[in-house]
């Protein structure tokens, strides 16, 4: 049996998760990480995307959609996450017209102001990842 870990995650509206877990694979700004019980102890940022928490003794993992925020490891992992959604609490429809919206105003307004560019770009990104997430996430960490 593969060793646990205690796993929260928070945003500033809820609780979202808390559990053992195995593993957890979350989205940096660098590239996907994933962390196990016993890793050695950091804080990385997250980038807007998925996250994959596989519970202990399952085989699928548990996707949702994140908006940024920083994961603590340490000898239990916590997830400081601007949002989450599981994939039942996305509205999808109003995912791709937001998404599409923002992508029209970028199209638009190629010369504001750069923190406005970032944070449209930002937004899209999201957008991209709650899309995903309703949809069943990407396809290659289904099951382990």
């Amino acid at each position: 049996m593969a060793k646990s870990v205690k796993l929260q995650v928070l945003t500033p509206d809820r609780m979202f998760y808390s559990g053992d877990i195995e593993m957890v694979i979350v989205k940096t700004p660098s590239g996907e990480e994933g962390f196990m019980a016993h890793h050695a102890w950091s804080c990385k940022l997250l980038a807007p995307g998925e996250i994959w928490i596989q519970e202990v003794g399952a085989k699928n993992f548990k996707v949702a959609a994140t908006a940024g925020g920083f994961i603590d490891i340490k000898d239990d992992f916590i997830v400081y996450a601007d949002a989450a959604e599981w994939p039942e609490e996305i509205d999808k429809t109003r995912a791709i017209t937001h998404q599409e919206e923002v992508e029209r105003w970028l199209v638009e307004h190629p010369h504001d102001e750069p923190d406005d560019i970032a944070a449209a770009r930002r937004s899209v990104v999201k957008q991209k990842a709650r899309v995903r997430v309703a949809a069943g996430g990407s396809s290659s960490r289904r099951t382990r």
